[in-house]
């Protein structure tokens, strides 16, 4: 594919870039501001090498973003989808009903990513599905405690809930399910190494977090 090359190396270096500014006084609080520039260049590259642009994929793109915003907004709001109160941060940008839109993005990129990767599984829609659901919560695991250092949600202080990672799990799911149903190519050879560097981004942060504790 054209241009696979320099978008691999670009992406690459964006995350390495980040996990070490964000850990560099001077640059930090720019770093941060970057971050959703970030997610949205990493939606841009996965979506480049997407193969099959039907309305049932654009359907899904909806389906996600607005999903993922609007579950974000009602946990917000009541408390009851993760397991209790918490609120966003200044980490992911400007707000709309509490939630930054970018959350929204996040969802599509992860369900999309794990999804394309679990498609590969020679197994029933519903196993990939669960298979799926359940990679996107150990990635949370990593997650949490990252975003709530660098502002980009917080639970007030208190435990993560075991029911945010049901929550999580739950959403994933019913999008994964619909992921799965509709009739577009779901292969992107950019799902891989995307998890890989969300998997590298979030540990990373988390072992620096631990030394320099």
């Amino acid at each position: 594919m054209r241009y696979e090359k320099p978008i691999t190396i670009v992406l690459v270096l964006a995350y390495i870039a980040g996990l070490v500014g964000l850990h560099v006084p001077a640059v930090a609080p720019l770093f941060k501001l970057l971050t959703p520039l970030n997610l949205l260049g990493t939606l841009a590259a996965l979506l480049y090498f997407h193969t099959d642009w039907q309305r049932s994929f654009y359907f899904y793109i909806a389906l996600a973003v607005l999903t993922g915003f609007f579950v974000e907004v009602l946990g917000v709001e009541t408390g009851y989808i993760f397991g209790g109160p918490y609120a966003y941060g200044a980490g992911l940008g400007p707000k709309v009903l509490g939630v930054p839109p970018v959350i929204g993005i996040n969802w599509l990129v992860l369900t999309y990513a794990f999804g394309s990767i679990c498609e590969r599984l020679p197994w029933r829609i519903y196993i990939k599905t669960a298979i799926a659901a359940t990679g996107m919560v150990a990635l949370d695991l990593l997650i949490e405690p990252v975003a709530i250092h660098l502002d980009f949600w917080t639970w007030f202080g208190r435990p993560i809930p075991i029911q945010n990672y049901v929550g999580w799990w739950l959403v994933a799911a019913v999008l994964l399910s619909i992921w799965y149903g509709l009739p577009f190519r779901k292969e992107n050879r950019l799902a891989g190494l995307l998890i890989g560097l969300q998997l590298f981004f979030f540990a990373g942060n988390l072992l620096l977090l631990q030394l320099t504790k």
